[in-house]
């Protein structure tokens, strides 16, 4: 059964030529890459700066030799109607158009036209071929949310469908749940599962207290794929003793597709065929590889809505190791909006707190789920769901690391609850500033 390539093709996405645009740049060699690279900036930028009003109202201090003077755009700069933003001779009918999950606090349509959508497409299958996974055979468990009115759900359902993807419910993950989903490998030849990491933890945290191993049922199974949200190497750990499959990290955004992709090397590899991911300090200039900075974007085939040097709004760094042709992610930190700004002026990553706190609490096996969520500048709260509350050493531990990791003088307060407030997407956001 081919529905997934036949419905890109019933709704005029030509997979035919995707595949085979995506094949022609790839078989470019590395010493003729930059070329290619510099010929594609210049091709992009000159299309939306012909075609698009929105993108040409931005160049007003733009150097037609310098790249690093192009405006970096922001999400807020797309939170106006997009039909504002399309290029000419697009319209809302022929092109696709999506919405992102607004995890940033700043969601915003979108739209792709036909060609780059489809370019996308290629892009994902020939990334999942590199494990022996197919689109249209393979089936999918996926741990993802869904839309929950009518029209919203149904056209998730019909998406399913046609991509040979079983979906789970992730808005409730509690013990009875995560037993029905169990039951379902045991019925369904899955190949692999794809979904955000910290549903994904939690059932291999179940397979734990419960001492199963997910392949001994579904011996089909041949990979976990995860995505959307920040896998920490214990994580990765868990996943895999108790699934008994590889995990690959997989690393995308709707507006712009797949980013990059965890190659047989364990390597975050960027998609250098079809985009230009830079990594920019607060002055928007390069910083060297290797360095922690922003990741900024360049779609280079999309002609229906400008991307060119857009912050997706993480932060990360590239491995010294990249070449033109084959850019590696290293250091993904998370969002760049994932910040603790502290009394002393100090300001540090999010997930700081993911690392002091887990270390302490991950042997025990108690707490299920935590996240963080800072209420002033002194005060932090740790939320949790577990089996039975902290311990008085438990929380002071977790209180000292604080102090030893952050700075003295910090208020850490502790809420037990019974399940987590996910997002309307099913997403778990691990740190939240409220301050």
């Amino acid at each position: 059964m081919k529905l997934f390539n036949r419905a890109l093709r019933m709704k005029g996405f030509d997979t035919d030529f995707a595949k085979a645009e995506l094949a022609r740049i790839q078989s470019i060699p590395e010493s003729e890459y930059e070329d290619y690279i510099s010929e594609q900036k210049k091709t992009i930028v000159t299309y939306h700066e012909i075609y698009n009003s929105f993108y040409k109202n931005l160049l007003i201090k733009r150097d037609e030799k310098d790249w690093e003077t192009l405006p970096v755009l922001t999400k807020k700069d797309l939170q106006q109607p997009l039909e504002q933003r399309l290029s000419e001779l697009y319209h809302l009918k022929n092109v696709h158009v999506g919405k992102t999950s607004g995890s940033s606090g700043t969601p915003f349509t979108f739209a792709k036209d036909k060609d780059a959508h489809a370019l996308t497409w290629a892009s994902f299958e020939d990334r999942y071929q590199w494990f022996d996974l197919d689109l249209d055979r393979s089936k999918q468990a996926r741990f993802y949310g869904i839309p929950l009115n009518a029209i919203g759900y149904t056209k998730e359902r019909l998406k399913d469908f046609l991509s040979n993807r079983y979906r789970f419910p992730i808005f409730n993950l509690n013990e009875k749940a995560l037993k029905s989903i169990h039951k379902a490998f045991k019925k369904k030849k899955f190949e692999y599962i794809n979904g955000y990491t910290s549903s994904i933890v939690l059932f291999a945290k179940y397979l734990k207290k419960h001492n199963l191993i997910l392949k001994e049922v579904c011996p089909t199974l041949k990979a976990c794929i995860v995505t959307s949200e920040m896998l920490f190497p214990d994580d990765r750990k868990l996943i895999e003793e108790y699934l008994n499959v590889p995990v690959i990290n997989e690393y995308g955004a709707s507006e712009i597709g797949l980013i990059a992709f965890q190659n047989k090397d364990n390597e975050l590899q960027v998609d250098s065929e079809l985009l230009l991911v830079e990594i920019l300090d607060e002055n928007n200039r390069t910083v060297p590889n290797g360095e922690v900075g922003r990741i900024v974007i360049t779609s280079f085939y999309n002609k229906a809505h400008p991307f060119i040097r857009y912050d997706i709004g993480d932060m990360g760094a590239l491995s010294r190791k990249s070449t033109p042709k084959k850019p590696i992610l290293e250091k993904l930190q998370g969002r760049t909006n994932d910040i603790a700004r502290l009394p002393s002026g100090k300001v540090v990553p999010g997930l700081t707190f993911y690392y002091v706190t887990k270390s302490i609490i991950q042997d025990d096996g108690n707490v299920e789920e935590f996240v963080i969520e800072q209420t002033a500048l002194d005060t932090f709260m740790f939320i949790y769901t577990a089996q039975r509350p902290l311990s008085t050493e438990q929380q002071d531990a977790i209180k000292k690391a604080t102090a030893t990791y952050l700075e003295e003088g910090l208020k850490v307060d502790f809420i037990k609850v019974t399940t987590m407030d996910r997002s309307d997407r099913g997403k778990l956001k691990q740190f939240t500033s409220k301050v």
